[in-house]
Formats: C-alpha cells, structure tokens, sequence
C-alpha cells in the first residue's frame, strides 16, 4: 500500500473494523490515490500496520475483491484493479462519453463493408430482407484497455464513413457531421456469458460475464438510421439510470 494512504479506525463505532478499512480503501481508490495496478501490503503486514488481526484484514480484502476494486494475482499479491467506467444512459456514444470522462479512448476496426442485412435487423432498419446495409464492428478502448465489442448496421448511403474516421471519432459524432438528426432511441441493457471470440478480443476468460446493450436510434422523422448490439466488460462498465417519479 502507498506511504501515504492514511486508515483511521474508530475501534467504538459500532461499523466492523474490517468493514472501515474496506470503505476507507476504497474511498482512495475513488480519489485516485490507489491507482490501478497498484499493490497492497500482504495481510500480515496490513494487520501489523492497524493493530488488527488477519482475519480482520482479510475480511476487508475479500470484501473489495468481490466489489470488484481488488483483484488477487498470484505470485504478484493484490492489486487494485482499473477503474470501471460509468455511463449515463443518454442518447450519447461510447466514445465521446469515455472523452468526456478523461479515458483515452481508442477504436479499433474489425469491419466497415455493405453486408447483406441479418433477417432479425431488417425490420428495424424499415429495409427489405436480402437488401444490402453498411455494417461496424469495432473493439473500443479505454485508458488502453480493451472495453467493448461494437455491431452496428446502418441504411446505406446515410454517410460517408472511413475506418480512419471511426476510429478517431464517435460515430454519433460522424453522423451528426453528416446531418442526420438523431432524436430518440430504444434501448435494452442484459448480461450473458462472454463466447470464446468475444473473451479474446477483450481480454476476458470464456464465460466471464458481460453486459449487452441493443439500441436502436430514429431520427426527427421517425426513420431508423442505426442499430447496434454492443457488448461490455462488466468488470469495467456500469450503466447509471436516474428514476423520477411521475
């Protein structure tokens, strides 16, 4: 653990000792102050430090661990794992949102071709079955990480798009250069396992788990213009929904 990563323990409060070390770990985590991949002191030396006992020490562990803050690596001992990223659910893209939240994100394109359109998307797009479409797959990084696998398929002709384009800019951000004026979006967010390429290209281990996203976006007329199915590393990616009450 850092030097200068201070734990002040309340041993009156009725809160768990190993439940204050937990929260006041992951309070500078949230700070910055533990940065990823950074190391912790081994339990021994922890509970040393705080006069607790190891059992102690291990409890708080084990507890970041299964929020997803730490991770045990062996031969390597425990380190706070990368930062996950948080979205608002916006009619906004992935890579302007990681913009705006400082995370360096990089594209990587694996497809940008007219495809004959998938039977399911046809209907969507408002497109004849066996009619061609432009389809998108991309790998999105953040921070140098792999975080996302994107599909997207759009009617053809509603932009000009380069593989250098998307991979420097949203294509939300393309699209709106192109005029077309998104309005509204339906969207559906699930989990499933990861499938062995989905694992390679993000870095994960088969069956980890994932979150899905389908949207599909209209624009002011009413038409579809994009439909993408997007999967997340859940072990970096969380969506955020502020409920109001009508």
């Amino acid at each position: 653990m850092t030097r200068n990563l201070a734990i002040d323990l309340d041993r009156s409060s009725p809160v768990p000792l190993y439940f204050q070390v937990a929260e006041q770990i992951a309070e500078a985590i949230r700070r910055g102050d533990l940065a990823p991949g950074s190391r912790l002191d081994n339990e021994i030396l922890l509970a040393d430090k705080l006069g607790l006992s190891r059992p102690t020490i291990r409890q708080a562990i084990q507890y970041l661990v299964d929020k997803g803050l730490l991770v045990r690596k062996r031969g390597v001992g425990t380190q706070v794992v990368h930062g996950q990223v948080k979205r608002s659910v916006e009619l906004t893209s992935l890579y302007d949102d990681l913009r705006r939240a400082g995370q360096e994100p990089a594209t990587q394109v694996l497809a940008l071709e007219p495809r004959q359109v998938e039977e399911e998307v046809a209907p969507i797009l408002g497109v004849e079955p066996g009619s061609e479409v432009l389809y998108l797959e991309r790998v999105r990084f953040a921070a140098g990480e792999p975080l996302a696998v994107l599909h997207n398929w759009l009617p053809l002709g509603l932009a000009q798009l380069t593989a250098a384009d998307l991979e420097s800019r949203g294509l939300y951000e393309l699209l709106r250069a192109a005029g077309v004026r998104m309005r509204v979006a339906n969207q559906r967010i699930g989990a499933r396992a990861a499938t062995q390429a989905e694992a390679r290209l993000l870095e994960e281990r088969r069956g980890a788990p994932l979150l899905t996203m389908v949207r599909t976006t209209y624009d002011d007329q009413g038409r579809a213009v994009e439909h993408g199915s997007h999967v997340y590393r859940a072990s970096h990616y969380s969506l955020e929904v502020t409920l109001i009450e009508r």
